[in-house]
């Protein structure tokens, strides 16, 4: 092979490079997109106005209605591991829940309570059991309890009905 083929061998190469190079800059030339501040697309969503909202307030005197004190015993079993319902009965990993009903919150004095409880100034009224129920963690957030929840709406009620009977003074339904 002579000198002039391998020059043009190596003229090839170095024009495929040059083309290569000007075909990147031309097309970033014709092609310029400025960078966005941020990343990503906006969608455009039509707001719809809900029927329900998350806070909204549950009717008490309905909810209760559903409720059965025979079905909360039976509901109430999930509670015993942790709870004791009986007169006079002692604590046990959760409170004593004898005479629960409208009494303040965290107030079993011979009980280590969390600070999320102890610091919650309520009473266990009919709509404040009711959204502890519901989901403790998210009720009274931080607190110890560690069960899920009742999604039931009769459960619920039953449950509460259940607490009101195991009292000294069980408190009229709304």
């Amino acid at each position: 092979m002579d000198s002039f083929e391998i020059n043009k061998i190596i003229a090839a190469v170095i024009l495929v490079v040059v083309l290569v190079a000007g075909i990147d800059k031309l097309s970033t030339f014709i092609f310029h997109v400025d960078k966005p501040e941020t990343p990503g697309y906006t969608i455009e969503v039509e707001q719809v106005a809900s029927t329900t909202t998350a806070e909204e307030k549950i009717d008490i005197t309905s909810l209760l209605a559903m409720g059965d004190i025979a079905h909360g015993e039976k509901q109430f079993k999930k509670c015993k591991a942790c709870h004791s319902i009986k007169q006079g009965g002692g604590n046990k990993i959760g409170p004593a829940l004898w005479n629960v009903m409208f009494r303040p919150v965290g107030s079993i004095t011979d009980y280590n309570y969390s600070k999320a409880l102890s610091s919650y100034s309520k009473e266990w009224n009919w709509e404040e059991m009711n959204g502890f129920l519901i989901k403790p963690a998210k009720w009274i957030p931080n607190n110890k309890m560690g069960f899920a929840g009742l999604k039931s709406e009769k459960d619920r009620a039953s449950v509460i009905l259940y607490l009101n009977q195991n009292s000294d003074n069980p408190k009229p339904l709304p």
